[in-house]
């Protein structure tokens, strides 16, 4: 399809075509986002002009967006989870790589599979973000994750025996793949994590989901509703926007709210 035909009233009947399909305005979202970076990349590379055929921004067609629902697990939920004692092998590799993301600063998939033995520096596991390569090539910051007790039992439980520093971690990803075959990968490894997950929160009559994207969000939560500030907390996942980071924190239940109104009333 020529750049030309992406019209604004293209976009918006594409949009209702979708939505008549019974997709939410966030898969709208997440399907037109890297449509948007293609024609910022054929404006950069001048294959298109923006003035003739740019057909996003203002008083154009916007990309929807919709209110970002939480999807943080409560510590009871959480503790739930950490002693649940697996039944085969499937939901033993899944909860351990599930808990290694949360404990790992909410560490997303792909990052953990693409850890090397030369990323663990004394106590410390220190690495950039895959997802923020190519967008902040000038002086990346560093991930930096302390290796608590419960992480190096994962590793040391399901890690490689080779620890060559050039080696992976985890038994997972291997070099000589094209990145087709490492996206492909990817998939596979996050639905063994998801699928043993959901069968370990169907076991614990957990209501809500227990995806590889929930790591994150508790992560960030638990530390939020221990006293932390947005600021390490934002640092601790790699955001380089605080707004990013405020998506990810739940809000505080009803009962703390309940218990910090109370203590308006403390000079009495």
């Amino acid at each position: 399809m020529l750049f030309s035909k992406i019209t604004v009233s293209f976009l918006f009947q594409y949009e209702n075509w979708m939505i008549s399909r019974d997709a939410s305005k966030t898969t709208v979202g997440i399907v037109l986002r890297p449509l948007r970076s293609i024609f910022n990349e054929a404006i950069e590379d001048g294959i298109i002009s923006k003035e003739n055929c740019y057909p996003f921004g203002r008083k154009k067609y916007q990309i929807p967006t919709s209110r970002n629902l939480k999807k943080a697990l409560t510590k009871e939920e959480l503790g739930r989870i950490y002693f649940y004692k697996p039944v085969n092998e499937r939901q033993e590799v899944g909860k351990a790589y599930w808990l290694f993301c949360y404990f790992a600063n909410g560490m997303n998939v792909k990052d953990m599979i693409n850890l090397k033995w030369k990323n663990i520096q004394g106590e410390y596991l220190i690495f950039e973000r895959a997802k923020t390569e190519s967008s902040t090539r000038i002086n990346p910051k560093p991930i930096i994750v302390f290796l608590t007790e419960e992480l190096w039992n994962i590793i040391n439980t399901h890690g490689n025996a080779n620890r060559l520093p050039q080696n992976f971690i985890f038994p997972i990803m291997h070099t000589g793949l094209n990145p087709l075959e490492q996206f492909d990968l990817l998939n596979r490894v996050r639905l063994l994590i998801n699928d043993a997950m959901a069968e370990i929160a169907n076991e614990l009559r957990i209501d809500k989901p227990v995806t590889t994207i929930v790591t994150r969000h508790s992560f960030s939560t638990q530390l939020k509703r221990a006293g932390v500030s947005t600021e390490y907390i934002q640092e601790a996942l790699g955001h380089t926007n605080i707004k990013t980071t405020e998506n990810y924190l739940d809000s505080f239940p009803v009962e703390m709210k309940k218990e910090f109104a109370s203590k308006l009333l403390s000079f009495k």
